[in-house]
C-alpha cells in the first residue's frame, strides 16, 4: 500500500468497488474513480465520504495513479487501455483485494446465494466485539486501522474468489448460476473446490448442500444446518412475525439460545454460520447474542417501506433459490397478506438457463408481475423474453413497463416484493410517484 499514490477505481460504483474505495479512504489512502453518469445507489456512500467520482473518460488518467480495474470491464475499456499505454500500474479488483487480506484474520463469505446477507451479519457481530474492517457486496465498506478481522464477500463469478487465501471461509451453498461463464453445476463445484483448497484455518459449509458435502480441504470442514450430522445444529426453531429463535448445539453439546429480528429459514442458517465462526475464534457467545439482536440488515436485502396501503420489500434476489428464500421470509412476517412478486429477470442467458426454476419459485407468490428482461454490459439481447416466463407461470401473470404500472396500481393491502439485480429500483420509484400523485 502506498500513501503517495491515488488509487483510481474504474467502475467505482460497482458494489465491491465502492466498498473497497471506502475501506482505503477510511484507512487514510487517497481514492477516486470513474463510472457511468446514471444514479446507482452505491454512490451515496462515496459522496458522503467525499470520494470524487468522474464520468468515464480516458483523459481522467494521469501520472501518479494506481488503477484498480472493475471486473465488469474488459481490457478494451478506453480507460484501462489508456492506463496501460501510460505505463500506470493496473490491478484487477479481486487481485487487489487478495493482496489486502494478509494483514488481518480474514474471513471470506462465498456461495451462489446469501453472500451479502451473511457478510453483513458477520461484519456486524464481529465489529461489535473487536476491531473489524469489512467489504460487503451492497456497496458498504469500512476500514479500521489495526483491525483484528477483515470480513469480505468472495464472488465466484469467473472464479474471482480464487485470488483469495483467507484464514476462514463460509460457504452458504452451491447452485448453477452465471451460465454466461460456467458450463454446468460440476463446473461451479470445481471452482468452489479450488477456493476451499486455499483456506488456511477452517471452512464452514451448509451441511444440507450436496455439492458442499463433496468438499475436501487441508483444513477442518465444519458443517452447519438443521440435521443431526451437522457439526453446528440449529434446533427447536421458532419462526414468528417478529423474527426467529433457536437453540444451537456443537456436536451434540448445547452452546446457547439465539434470537434474530430476521425472517426466513435462510437467515437462521446464515446466523448459524456466524455463530460457528465466533465459536472458533473464542468470542464470548453472550456478546454474539447481544449483537445479533441489534442487526438491521444490508442494503437491497429485504428492505421494507410502506407506500399507501401496501408494504414494499426491496430485494436483490435474481436466482430461483433467492426468490424462494425471499418469498419465504415475506410469508413469515406477513402471513395474512397477499404476496405479490414483482420480478425483473436479470440477463438473457440466466433467464433462459433457469426458466423452469424461475417459474416454480415465483409461483410461491399469490400474484406475479414481471418487467422486461434486464440485459448487461456483455449481453444486450437474447432469444428468451419475459412473456415466455409469464406463459410458463400462468395464473394471470402480468408484465409492466415504466409508463404502464396498472398491474401494481390495482393492488391494495398487499405486500409488493420487488426483486432483481438490474434497475428495478426505477419501477419502485415510478410506483411510489404514482401513489403519491393519486
Amino acid at each position: 500500500m502506498d500513501k503517495d499514490t491515488i488509487y483510481y477505481f474504474i467502475g467505482i460504483k460497482g458494489s465491491g468497488m465502492s466498498s473497497l474505495a471506502l475501506i482505503l479512504h477510511d484507512e487514510g489512502y487517497q481514492a477516486e474513480g470513474s463510472d457511468v453518469d446514471g444514479y446507482v445507489f452505491t454512490q451515496d456512500g462515496l459522496a458522503a465520504a467525499g470520494i470524487k467520482v468522474l464520468p468515464f473518460n480516458p483523459d481522467n488518467l494521469r501520472d501518479g495513479l494506481t488503477v484498480i480495474a472493475g471486473n465488469a470491464f474488459t481490457d478494451d475499456h478506453p480507460e484501462i487501455k489508456r492506463a496501460r499505454e501510460m505505463g500506470l500500474k493496473v490491478v484487477r479488483y479481486h487481485e487487489f483485494l487478495g493482496q489486502l487480506l494478509a494483514a488481518y484474520t480474514s474471513i471470506g463469505v462465498a456461495g451462489t446465494h446469501g453472500k451479502t446477507s451473511t457478510t453483513g451479519l458477520l461484519a456486524h457481530v464481529l465489529g461489535g466485539v473487536d476491531k473489524t474492517s469489512y467489504l460487503i457486496g451492497d456497496g458498504t465498506g469500512k476500514g479500521v486501522p489495526d483491525a483484528r478481522f477483515f470480513v469480505f464477500e468472495a464472488d465466484e463469478y469467473r472464479r474471482h474468489f480464487i485470488a483469495y487465501h483467507p484464514d476462514y471461509m463460509i460457504m452458504t451453498n452451491v447452485d448453477f448460476d452465471h451460465p454466461d461463464y460456467y458450463k454446468d453445476l460440476a463446473d461451479v463445484e470445481s471452482a468452489f473446490q479450488q477456493a476451499a483448497s486455499q483456506v488456511k484455518k477452517g471452512l464452514f459449509a451448509w451441511g444440507e448442500d450436496a455439492s458442499l458435502r463433496k468438499l475436501h480441504a487441508d483444513v477442518p470442514v465444519y458443517y452447519y444446518g438443521t440435521a443431526d450430522n451437522d457439526d453446528f445444529q440449529a434446533k427447536n426453531i421458532v419462526r414468528t412475525t417478529t423474527g426467529s429463535e433457536f437453540d444451537v448445539e456443537h456436536r451434540g453439546e448445547p452452546i446457547g439460545h439465539f434470537k434474530i429480528n430476521l425472517f426466513g429459514e435462510h437467515n437462521v442458517l446464515n446466523t448459524l454460520a456466524v455463530i460457528a465462526v465466533a465459536y472458533f475464534e473464542k468470542i464470548d457467545l453472550a456478546l454474539v447474542q447481544k449483537e445479533l439482536l441489534s442487526y438491521q440488515g444490508v442494503k437491497r436485502r429485504f428492505s421494507k417501506s410502506t407506500v399507501g396501503d401496501n408494504i414494499l420489500i426491496d430485494d436483490y434476489a435474481h436466482h430461483p433459490s433467492e426468490i424462494k428464500a425471499t418469498l419465504d421470509a415475506a410469508r413469515q412476517e406477513f402471513p395474512d397478506k397477499k404476496i405479490v412478486a414483482v420480478f425483473q429477470p436479470h440477463t438473457y442467458t440466466r433467464t433462459a438457463a433457469l426458466l423452469d426454476g424461475f417459474a416454480k419459485s415465483l409461483s410461491l407468490a399469490d400474484q406475479v408481475v414481471l418487467t422486461e428482461i434486464f440485459g448487461s454490459v456483455r449481453e444486450a439481447n437474447g432469444k428468451v423474453s419475459s412473456q415466455d416466463l409469464a406463459n410458463l407461470i400462468g395464473h394471470d401473470t402480468k408484465i409492466i413497463h415504466e409508463d404502464d404500472l396498472s398491474a401494481l396500481a390495482d393492488q391494495h393491502n398487499a405486500v409488493l416484493v420487488f426483486m432483481g439485480a438490474g434497475d428495478i429500483l426505477k419501477y419502485e420509484d415510478a410506483y411510489k410517484a404514482l401513489v403519491k400523485e393519486k
